[in-house]
This record gives C-alpha cells, structure tokens and sequence, in this order.
C-alpha cells in the first residue's frame, strides 16, 4: 500500500511521519526567521528580505544587477522587487545606476551605506544564527544537517519555474 493510501483519518493524517517531519522544518523555519529577522530589524534597521538583498547584491558586485535578476533571486515578482528597491533607495542602501550594457536599462548597485549596512548586519546575523540554529544541533550532527540543507535548497530551487 502506498503512503497517502494508508492515510485515512485525520489523525493518521497529523501523525504520519513525513507530514510531521515536513511541519517541524516549517515551524522551525518560520520560528527562526522571526527571531532572527527580528533581531536585524532591532539591531540594523532593516528587514530580514533587505538583509537578502543587500547579500544579492554584495555578491554580484559592480555593475550591480537588473530589477528582474532581483526578484529571480528572492523569488519575487518583478513589481514586488521594484517596491522593495523603492523602499531601500529611500534609506540610501542602495541606488539604480546606467546599466553599461544597455543605455536604457537600470541596474541596483549597492551604495555606502549599504555596504556598511550589509556588513554590520551580517555580523549580527551571523552570531544570531551561530546561537539559535547551529548551537542547539549535536556538534557531530551539524555538518551533515548544513550539507542536507544545501541538497533539499537546490532541489527545490531546480524545481521551480524560472520567471519570464
């Protein structure tokens, strides 16, 4: 028998094995952006999606990149992005420059500030996620667990549509 044949109650249903394994990286995952988004906001003043995008960027370097690479990289429609962008270009994080490629587009390049901005919060984000991701696994176990997470991120990244 197949696995969703042997579920049929909605108490097989809450306690079968992969649902329940499912819901703990989901609750896990969802508990821990709060903490840690919320610390980035506290402690940097920006949003933990901000915090993505200043990193987006940091690795692309200069020139910097189009608003549609943006939003394929954090998943998001391209008028999502453009609003995100909006908000941090009015906090001076980041600045759309002539795209050298191309006279009219516009690519989003970090600015001082932002730099500045993505280095302290990384500092922070990386000793929030040190204390409340990393340090509660086995020691033996976190190696593995790191290298499970990339397998299942690139899986499902494979998985979706790329957007037009």
């Amino acid at each position: 028998m197949s696995e969703h044949q042997a579920i049929t109650t909605a108490k097989e249903a809450a306690d079968h094995e992969l649902i329940l394994a499912f819901g703990r990286l989901q609750g896990a995952a969802n508990r821990l952006e709060y903490i840690l988004g919320r610390a980035l906001e506290v402690e940097c003043g920006i949003s933990h999606l901000m915090f993505e995008v200043l990193l987006i960027l940091g690795r692309a370097g200069t020139p910097g990149l189009s608003m549609r690479a943006v939003a394929q990289e954090q998943v998001l429609t391209t008028g999502g992005a453009t609003r995100l962008v909006d908000r941090m270009e009015a906090a001076g994080l980041v600045a759309r420059v002539e795209s050298p490629a191309d006279r009219r587009g516009k690519l989003v390049s970090l600015t001082a500030l932002g730099e500045e901005t993505a280095v302290r919060a990384a500092r922070v984000h990386a000793e929030n996620i040190r204390r409340h991701f990393v340090e509660p696994l086995p020691a033996d176990h976190r190696a593995q667990f790191a290298e499970d997470l990339r397998i299942l991120s690139h899986a499902a990244r494979d998985t979706l549509p790329r957007l037009p």
